[in-house]
Protein backbone atom coordinates (compact mmCIF):
# COMPACT_ATOMS: atom_id res chain seq x y z
CA UNK A 1 0.00 0.00 0.00
CA UNK A 2 1.66 3.49 -0.73
CA UNK A 3 1.72 6.06 1.70
CA UNK A 4 2.86 9.54 1.89
CA UNK A 5 5.07 11.04 4.58
CA UNK A 6 4.97 14.79 4.74
CA UNK A 7 7.42 17.04 7.01
CA UNK A 8 5.97 21.02 6.75
CA UNK A 9 7.74 24.29 7.68
CA UNK A 10 7.87 27.59 8.43
CA UNK A 11 6.82 28.17 4.78
CA UNK A 12 3.62 27.16 5.25
CA UNK A 13 2.79 29.27 7.23
CA UNK A 14 4.50 32.39 5.95
CA UNK A 15 2.15 33.30 3.24
CA UNK A 16 -1.07 33.20 5.74
CA UNK A 17 1.14 35.97 7.88
CA UNK A 18 3.14 34.03 10.49
CA UNK A 19 6.85 35.50 10.99
CA UNK A 20 9.57 33.36 10.77
CA UNK A 21 12.91 33.42 12.35
CA UNK A 22 14.43 33.03 8.54
CA UNK A 23 13.11 35.88 6.95
CA UNK A 24 14.88 39.03 7.27
CA UNK A 25 11.37 40.50 7.88
CA UNK A 26 10.94 37.75 10.46
CA UNK A 27 11.43 37.06 14.35
CA UNK A 28 15.03 37.29 14.18
CA UNK A 29 15.05 40.75 13.92
CA UNK A 30 12.97 41.36 16.85
CA UNK A 31 14.67 38.93 19.28
CA UNK A 32 17.38 36.96 19.81
CA UNK A 33 16.54 33.21 19.46
CA UNK A 34 18.78 31.96 21.72
CA UNK A 35 17.29 34.04 24.51
CA UNK A 36 13.85 33.39 23.65
CA UNK A 37 13.69 29.78 22.51
CA UNK A 38 16.30 27.87 24.30
CA UNK A 39 16.15 26.24 28.10
CA UNK A 40 18.76 28.66 28.75
CA UNK A 41 17.20 31.78 28.51
CA UNK A 42 14.21 30.20 30.29
CA UNK A 43 16.36 29.81 33.61
CA UNK A 44 17.38 33.13 33.15
CA UNK A 45 14.46 34.86 32.47
CA UNK A 46 11.48 33.12 32.50
CA UNK A 47 8.97 35.95 32.26
CA UNK A 48 10.59 37.12 28.91
CA UNK A 49 10.15 33.99 27.64
CA UNK A 50 6.87 33.58 28.88
CA UNK A 51 5.87 37.42 27.48
CA UNK A 52 7.00 36.53 23.93
CA UNK A 53 5.08 33.16 23.59
CA UNK A 54 2.15 35.43 24.79
CA UNK A 55 2.67 37.69 22.13
CA UNK A 56 2.66 34.75 19.69
CA UNK A 57 0.13 33.35 20.83
CA UNK A 58 -2.40 36.55 20.71
CA UNK A 59 -0.96 37.36 16.93
CA UNK A 60 -2.44 34.21 16.20
CA UNK A 61 -5.78 34.34 16.92
CA UNK A 62 -6.48 36.63 13.80
CA UNK A 63 -4.35 34.30 11.05
CA UNK A 64 -6.37 32.05 8.76
CA UNK A 65 -5.47 28.99 6.70
CA UNK A 66 -4.24 29.50 3.70
CA UNK A 67 -4.74 26.83 0.36
CA UNK A 68 -1.95 24.82 1.30
CA UNK A 69 -3.47 24.09 4.90
CA UNK A 70 -6.87 23.65 3.27
CA UNK A 71 -4.97 20.99 0.58
CA UNK A 72 -3.15 18.51 3.25
CA UNK A 73 -6.33 18.47 5.54
CA UNK A 74 -8.27 17.35 2.33
CA UNK A 75 -5.47 14.57 1.45
CA UNK A 76 -6.35 13.26 4.95
CA UNK A 77 -9.63 13.34 4.64
CA UNK A 78 -9.80 11.36 0.86
CA UNK A 79 -6.38 9.00 1.89
CA UNK A 80 -7.78 8.33 5.22
CA UNK A 81 -4.85 6.49 6.71
CA UNK A 82 -2.35 7.21 3.97
CA UNK A 83 -1.57 10.20 4.80
CA UNK A 84 1.30 10.83 7.60
CA UNK A 85 1.88 14.37 8.32
CA UNK A 86 4.69 15.67 10.56
CA UNK A 87 4.91 19.83 11.25
CA UNK A 88 7.46 21.77 12.62
CA UNK A 89 4.83 24.71 13.34
CA UNK A 90 3.34 25.84 16.67
CA UNK A 91 0.22 27.27 15.08
CA UNK A 92 -3.45 25.44 14.85
CA UNK A 93 -3.68 26.71 11.34
CA UNK A 94 -3.69 22.79 10.08
CA UNK A 95 -6.61 21.98 12.42
CA UNK A 96 -7.97 25.21 12.09
CA UNK A 97 -8.25 23.81 7.91
CA UNK A 98 -10.17 21.00 9.49
CA UNK A 99 -6.65 18.69 9.48
CA UNK A 100 -7.40 16.23 12.77
CA UNK A 101 -4.35 13.97 12.14
CA UNK A 102 -1.40 15.94 12.46
CA UNK A 103 2.09 15.39 14.72
CA UNK A 104 3.05 18.45 15.75
CA UNK A 105 7.17 17.73 16.45
CA UNK A 106 7.77 20.94 17.97
CA UNK A 107 4.69 21.30 20.44
CA UNK A 108 2.00 23.29 20.34
CA UNK A 109 1.23 26.96 20.84
CA UNK A 110 -2.23 26.90 22.09
CA UNK A 111 -1.77 24.78 25.21
CA UNK A 112 0.42 25.15 27.94
CA UNK A 113 2.35 22.52 29.83
CA UNK A 114 2.75 21.98 33.25
CA UNK A 115 6.29 21.23 34.74
CA UNK A 116 4.98 19.22 37.85
CA UNK A 117 2.69 16.65 36.03
CA UNK A 118 4.13 17.38 32.34
CA UNK A 119 0.00 17.65 31.08
CA UNK A 120 -0.90 20.09 28.23
CA UNK A 121 -4.06 21.87 28.46
CA UNK A 122 -5.69 24.35 26.35
CA UNK A 123 -5.71 27.70 26.07
CA UNK A 124 -6.62 29.54 23.40
CA UNK A 125 -5.00 32.94 22.47
CA UNK A 126 -5.20 34.36 25.90
CA UNK A 127 -1.89 35.42 27.91
CA UNK A 128 -0.71 32.89 30.40
CA UNK A 129 -1.81 34.60 33.08
CA UNK A 130 0.83 35.09 36.16
CA UNK A 131 -1.19 32.84 38.55
CA UNK A 132 -1.45 30.14 36.00
CA UNK A 133 -2.70 26.81 37.54
CA UNK A 134 -2.45 23.58 36.11
CA UNK A 135 -6.04 22.03 36.25
CA UNK A 136 -4.64 18.68 36.45
CA UNK A 137 -2.96 18.65 39.71
CA UNK A 138 -2.93 22.03 40.96
CA UNK A 139 0.51 23.48 40.42
CA UNK A 140 1.73 26.50 39.73
CA UNK A 141 4.79 25.52 37.68
CA UNK A 142 3.32 26.11 34.07
CA UNK A 143 4.53 26.96 31.00
CA UNK A 144 4.76 27.48 27.00
CA UNK A 145 3.79 23.90 25.02
CA UNK A 146 6.85 24.84 22.78
CA UNK A 147 10.21 22.44 22.82
CA UNK A 148 13.23 24.88 23.09
CA UNK A 149 16.38 24.26 22.02
CA UNK A 150 18.32 22.43 24.73
CA UNK A 151 15.93 20.22 25.42
CA UNK A 152 14.51 17.09 23.93
CA UNK A 153 11.81 16.61 21.55
CA UNK A 154 9.15 13.20 22.19
CA UNK A 155 7.27 13.71 19.35
CA UNK A 156 10.78 12.98 16.61
CA UNK A 157 10.00 9.14 17.25
CA UNK A 158 7.02 9.44 14.80
CA UNK A 159 9.62 10.53 12.09
CA UNK A 160 11.38 7.20 12.07
CA UNK A 161 7.55 5.43 11.95
CA UNK A 162 6.73 7.42 9.44
CA UNK A 163 9.88 6.58 7.31
CA UNK A 164 9.11 2.86 7.98
CA UNK A 165 5.45 2.95 6.77
CA UNK A 166 5.90 5.38 3.85
CA UNK A 167 7.54 5.48 0.42
CA UNK A 168 6.77 8.94 -0.85
CA UNK A 169 8.75 11.86 1.33
CA UNK A 170 7.48 15.49 0.77
CA UNK A 171 8.76 18.70 2.37
CA UNK A 172 7.12 21.72 2.56
CA UNK A 173 8.39 25.31 2.70
CA UNK A 174 11.37 23.97 5.55
CA UNK A 175 15.13 25.05 4.96
CA UNK A 176 16.40 21.95 6.69
CA UNK A 177 18.40 23.67 9.19
CA UNK A 178 16.14 22.13 12.46
CA UNK A 179 15.29 18.60 10.85
CA UNK A 180 17.78 17.17 8.42
CA UNK A 181 15.42 16.41 5.52
CA UNK A 182 18.74 15.15 3.74
CA UNK A 183 18.93 12.26 5.90
CA UNK A 184 15.51 11.45 5.59
CA UNK A 185 14.76 12.05 1.73
CA UNK A 186 17.96 9.33 1.26
CA UNK A 187 15.36 6.49 2.26
CA UNK A 188 12.62 7.17 -0.24
CA UNK A 189 12.62 6.25 -3.98
CA UNK A 190 10.37 8.94 -4.99
CA UNK A 191 10.40 12.41 -3.03
CA UNK A 192 9.09 16.42 -3.45
CA UNK A 193 10.56 19.14 -2.25
CA UNK A 194 8.28 22.66 -1.92
CA UNK A 195 10.06 25.77 -0.85
CA UNK A 196 10.36 28.86 -2.74
CA UNK A 197 14.41 29.08 -3.33
CA UNK A 198 17.16 26.79 -3.30
CA UNK A 199 18.92 26.21 0.08
CA UNK A 200 22.40 24.62 0.45
CA UNK A 201 22.75 21.55 2.80
CA UNK A 202 24.82 22.05 5.68
CA UNK A 203 26.52 18.46 7.16
CA UNK A 204 27.17 18.27 10.95
CA UNK A 205 31.05 19.80 10.34
CA UNK A 206 29.19 22.67 9.35
CA UNK A 207 30.44 22.55 5.54
CA UNK A 208 28.13 22.98 2.76
CA UNK A 209 27.41 20.51 0.09
CA UNK A 210 25.13 20.48 -3.14
CA UNK A 211 22.13 22.18 -2.95
CA UNK A 212 19.07 20.32 -1.01
CA UNK A 213 16.98 19.70 -4.16
CA UNK A 214 19.08 17.47 -5.98
CA UNK A 215 18.35 15.22 -3.84
CA UNK A 216 14.85 15.08 -4.71
CA UNK A 217 12.68 13.28 -7.20
CA UNK A 218 11.00 16.98 -7.51
CA UNK A 219 11.58 20.55 -7.00
CA UNK A 220 8.51 22.88 -7.18
CA UNK A 221 10.53 25.89 -6.54
CA UNK A 222 7.48 28.06 -5.06
CA UNK A 223 5.54 29.04 -2.63
CA UNK A 224 3.19 26.68 -0.51
CA UNK A 225 0.17 27.83 -1.72
CA UNK A 226 1.64 28.15 -5.89
CA UNK A 227 2.86 24.34 -5.68
CA UNK A 228 -0.92 22.85 -4.28
CA UNK A 229 -2.12 21.53 -7.69
CA UNK A 230 0.90 20.36 -8.93
CA UNK A 231 1.70 18.63 -5.43
CA UNK A 232 -1.96 16.71 -5.51
CA UNK A 233 -1.30 15.58 -8.93
CA UNK A 234 2.00 14.09 -7.91
CA UNK A 235 0.48 12.84 -5.35
CA UNK A 236 -2.42 11.35 -6.80
CA UNK A 237 -0.72 9.65 -9.24
CA UNK A 238 1.61 8.12 -6.64
CA UNK A 239 -1.14 6.35 -4.49
CA UNK A 240 -3.19 5.56 -7.14
CA UNK A 241 -0.19 3.28 -9.14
Amino acid sequence: MHKVMIISGAGLSAESGISTFRDSDGLWENYDVMTVCSTQGWQQDRQLVTNFYNARREDLEDKKPNAMHKALAALETKYKGKIHHLTQNVDDLLERARAKEVVHLHGTLTDLRCEACHQTFEVGYRAQREDEQCPHCGSYSVRHNVVMFGESAPMYQHIYKAIDDSDLFIAIGTSGQVIDIVALVQDFKHSILINPKQERHQTAFGDFEKNIDDYFEHFLQTTATGAVDEMLELIEEHLCR
